[in-house]
């Protein structure tokens, strides 16, 4: 069952670079065939899915404000943390 919580999970993990676009978009293809939505954001879900599912096509693409928004229409709210990347060398920085 895809809830609002597991379609924020992966786009969570999109943003995170967990999950590569194109498997996001796979994800998305497969639920909206195969899977069931959960019957009380059925709506919203279908929404989202649908539209992370168009987000390898160039005309939509997905961007940082379009990950809020579908956050937002699922509940959650999208929070960025900057922090010193312990990987950089000293010349990188």
């Amino acid at each position: 069952m895809i809830s609002r919580k597991s379609v924020a999970d992966k786009i969570a993990a999109y943003l995170h670079h967990e999950i590569a676009l194109s498997e996001l978009v796979d994800w998305a293809e497969r639920a909206l065939m195969d899977e069931e939505l959960e019957q009380q954001s059925l709506t919203d879900l279908r929404d989202v899915v649908a539209r992370l599912g168009l987000a390898d096509v160039r005309a939509f693409g997905l961007t940082w404000e379009n990950c809020e928004q579908m956050l937002r229409k699922l509940g959650y709210a999208a929070r960025v943390d900057i922090m010193m990347a312990e990987s950089l060398s000293s010349s990188d920085r």
